[in-house]
């Protein structure tokens, strides 16, 4: 019997590995933007990551793709267990593409208020929901998703991307590469927005180690009601574990307004329908250019405005 099950622990995983080494393909490896409407500058540059494109649809591919594959090779996850994980939003539908590529069941626990567009494409990709109260945010669905694995231990395994080390490895071991290849090493400061903090401490770890004069600036919103949907006023709010201030250089705050201000003159000057986080983004990258006499900025787009359908005012 014990070999039987062996055998087909064996099977399953190679399978798995199959199908894996086809999806890799389609994670990361995104291309870097030009912003030259908008900036102006001959002696400083301002790029941007456009990661929504890749499988998934936003820089939480990577992620999930990372912790995925390093549950799948412990065998944490396999045999029927379902991916389990509390999500605003991106990293759910990251999972739930994900999943249904390699036929791993999706369970996500997201507030009651999550957008109707981000529920219809969770469904839509099969994942199975569950609603935590819409007054806790995000932490109350991270409490909620932590009591049903501990409940049922056979049933899920937990990816709690915000203590998953292999959400900030994969930007570590990824984007902080592509970032160093795609400005042939000419990048100078990296800005990005703190969410469950992966991208940012991730990117600016390695790429300090490439450089140690690059600058890694990270942004929060102003006040803890921010509207800015995936991120987090870290004074307000739990900070993630995987979370390392150290890496930071400095930290600038952006006021709401000025972002969603902003989506318009992206879309008409730079041709771009972006989200709020990456108007944050860019925005920051903004700030930090104006105090630069020369340098190359970088930041990410997180993803686009496909998933926004609140966001139709204010491109008119």
């Amino acid at each position: 019997m014990a070999t039987a099950v062996a055998t087909k622990f064996r099977q399953e995983q190679s399978a798995f590995q199959r199908d894996l080494d086809t999806v890799e393909g389609f994670v990361g490896n995104t291309p870097l933007y030009p912003i030259t409407k908008i900036w102006k500058s001959e002696k400083v540059k301002i790029f941007a990551k456009l990661e929504w494109q890749q499988l998934g649809g936003s820089v939480k591919a990577r992620a999930a793709f990372n912790i995925i594959c390093a549950a799948l090779k412990s065998g944490e996850l396999g045999g029927g267990k379902a991916l389990l994980d509390a999500t605003s939003g991106n990293t759910g539908i990251a999972y739930a593409s994900l999943g249904a590529r390699l036929g791993i069941p999706v369970t996500l626990v997201v507030p009651e208020n999550i957008s109707a567009d981000r529920l219809r494409i969770l469904r839509s990709l099969g994942a199975s929901i569950v609603f935590s109260s819409p007054l806790e945010s995000t932490e109350g669905a991270r409490v909620l998703a932590k009591k049903l694995a501990s409940d049922s231990p056979d049933k899920y395994f937990y990816a709690d991307q915000y203590s998953n080390k292999n959400n900030w490895l994969a930007h570590y071991q990824g984007t902080a590469y592509e970032l160093w290849q795609q400005t042939k090493g000419e990048i100078s400061h990296f800005v990005a927005g703190l969410g469950t903090t992966g991208t940012f401490v991730g990117t600016s770890k390695k790429l300090k180690e490439l450089n140690p004069s690059i600058k890694a600036i990270e942004l929060q919103p102003q006040t803890s009601l921010h509207g800015l949907e995936g991120w987090k006023h870290l004074e307000s709010a739990d900070v993630p574990s995987i979370y390392k201030s150290s890496v930071a250089d400095e930290r600038l705050e952006v006021q709401s307004e000025e972002v969603y201000g902003l989506l318009r003159k992206v879309a008409r000057e730079e041709g771009l329908l972006i989200s709020p986080s990456a108007a944050a983004n860019l925005l920051g990258a903004i700030k930090v250019a104006e105090g630069l006499e020369e340098g190359l900025v970088v930041t990410v787009f997180a993803d686009d405005a496909s998933r926004y359908g609140h966001l139709e005012e204010y491109y008119h």
